[in-house]
């Protein structure tokens, strides 16, 4: 066994990747949310999205990109974002990639918070392989890390994906780089200095 040391100011994650080869026949289960296409989403609307979703768990890749550049992704005919609500509150989201022939990427699938272990997870995995699969998808993949929700390998997994492989990745931590607020992710602790304009108010 080796040990490498991750140095303060970085997190490491393990990231599995999966993949399904065919749809599965498992009965849609009902939910109470709503899924709504977004069609011409802008860079700003789609970064409060992301955020409101992806903070709790790290994500930040999104936010990092130039407008042109997210513009290019979220705009492309090949990619489909949704919106979830729960009456008029916006409270996930789903991003499907067609980019590559005959593929489709499940981008990010997410809810908030709040509404974890409450079914609405499994209902917008359903509903976002029901709209992945297509006449001319031969596969879709996704890929999830230990930085996640800890209920979203399982998920996938018992969704019919198969892990494919693993990597580790290490990157700077987004809230010491004042990407995302210092006092998101509580669980994932803080090795690093923060600046006085990241320091979370006391």
């Amino acid at each position: 066994m080796t040990r490498d040391r991750v140095p303060d100011g970085e997190l490491a994650a393990i990231v599995t990747h999966l993949e399904m080869r065919q749809a599965s026949a498992a009965p849609m289960p009902e939910g109470t949310l709503r899924l709504s296409r977004v069609a011409q989403p802008t860079p700003d609307q789609y970064r409060a999205i992301f955020r409101k979703v992806g903070a709790r768990w790290l994500w930040f890749s999104r936010l990092v990109m130039d407008d042109a550049r997210l513009e290019s992704i979220i705009t492309s005919p090949a990619v489909e974002l949704y919106e979830v609500t729960a009456v008029e509150a916006v409270v996930g989201m789903l991003e499907l990639d067609f980019r590559n022939a005959g593929e489709c990427e499940l981008a990010f699938v997410g809810l908030v918070p709040e509404l974890s272990g409450q079914g609405h997870g499994r209902w917008l995995l359903a509903r976002a392989l029901d709209l992945a699969w297509r006449d001319s998808i031969t596969r879709v993949h996704v890929h999830t890390c230990t930085l996640d929700h800890p209920a979203a390998l399982p998920a996938y997994l018992r969704a019919g994906f198969k892990a494919v492989r693993r990597e580790v990745e290490h990157f700077p931590d987004p809230r010491l780089a004042g990407i995302l607020p210092a006092d998101c992710a509580p669980q994932v602790p803080l090795l690093g200095t923060l600046t006085c304009a990241e320091a979370p108010a006391s």
